[in-house]
């Protein structure tokens, strides 16, 4: 299934404002379904809601989800609620549901989020209205950093949303897979979807999400549940490769953040995100 089929869901004809989604195993890490996968869904099913309710505003600038239980591979429903549609920017709500083997409806995630039409708020010609601190880290090119060829087999198949997208980690990202992590909490590497489909505003939702957890640089392998993921969307991206950074600067009290920015194909800052996770426990 492809990103787009996968992160699309249907209107549900009994309930206004709620859509029907099939979660693919193909997105799982482990048991669970992937944090920024999960995003990008509810990113743009509540996009649809806002087009829906009136607003002309198709990009979610910043969206911030509350990660309350594991979701897994089978049916899903999405309520929504489109708070309010502006001149500038649209605002809504919505929240991912699964029924268990009880038959009772178990929440997943919830999210707020508010849509702009980035085009529109772009000003390239007002030079004091656009600035920026940070610059692209330098990075080897995509050729000369790490793919799935390098990737144990026994960790894609713990990983299986790793095989629907390319992503090539730096050299100093991948000491964790040879058991010798450089324990700087970073990791580092480029993203690109595949059939030459370019990236947009609801795929950044899933890029944020992409790299392993950040723990493993940390030495500490292993599933870290995310609790919170907030992302802001600063810009469209241009086409070609993404490059990507996760990085964390406290783990205590058995939590810990991991910070992501996205920079495209011109060195672009695009996207950033801020999640609070649980450290893989000690096996």
């Amino acid at each position: 299934m492809s990103f787009d089929d996968a992160v699309t869901a249907k209107p549900e004809s009994t309930t206004p404002g709620r859509y029907e989604a099939q979660l693919s195993d193909d997105w799982s890490i482990g048991a669970g379904v992937n944090g920024g996968f999960l995003l990008a869904l509810l990113g743009n099913t509540l996009r649809t809601a806002v087009s829906e309710a009136g607003g002309s505003h198709p990009d979610p600038v910043s969206i911030s989800a509350t990660y309350l239980s594991a979701a897994t591979a089978g049916p899903a429903y999405l309520d929504t609620d489109v708070i309010r549609t502006g001149r500038s920017v649209s605002t809504g709500t919505v929240a991912l549901h699964q029924v268990d083997d009880g038959g009772r409806p178990v929440e997943r995630l919830r999210a707020t989020a508010t849509y702009a039409d980035l085009a529109a708020l772009a000003n390239p010609d007002d030079a004091k209205r656009n600035v920026s601190f940070r610059t692209m880290p330098q990075a080897p090119p995509p050729e000369e950093c790490f793919g799935n060829e390098h990737t144990p087999p026994q960790f894609l198949e713990v990983a299986r949303m790793l095989n629907q997208f390319e992503l090539r980690l730096t050299p100093e990202s991948v000491g964790w897979a040879l058991g010798e992590p450089s324990r700087t909490g970073r990791l580092s590497g480029w993203f690109r979807l595949p059939d030459d489909r370019e990236p947009d505003p609801i795929s950044l939702l899933l890029v944020v999400d992409a790299l392993p957890p950040v723990t493993f640089d940390l030495g500490l392998p292993g599933w870290a549940p995310t609790l919170s993921l907030t992302a802001s969307v600063r810009a469209r991206p241009a086409p070609g490769w993404l490059f990507v950074t996760h990085a964390t600067r406290t783990m205590a009290s058995g939590l810990f953040e991991e910070d992501a920015e996205v920079w495209d194909s011109t060195g672009t800052l695009v996207a950033e995100s801020r999640q609070i996770a649980m450290v893989p426990k000690r096996r």
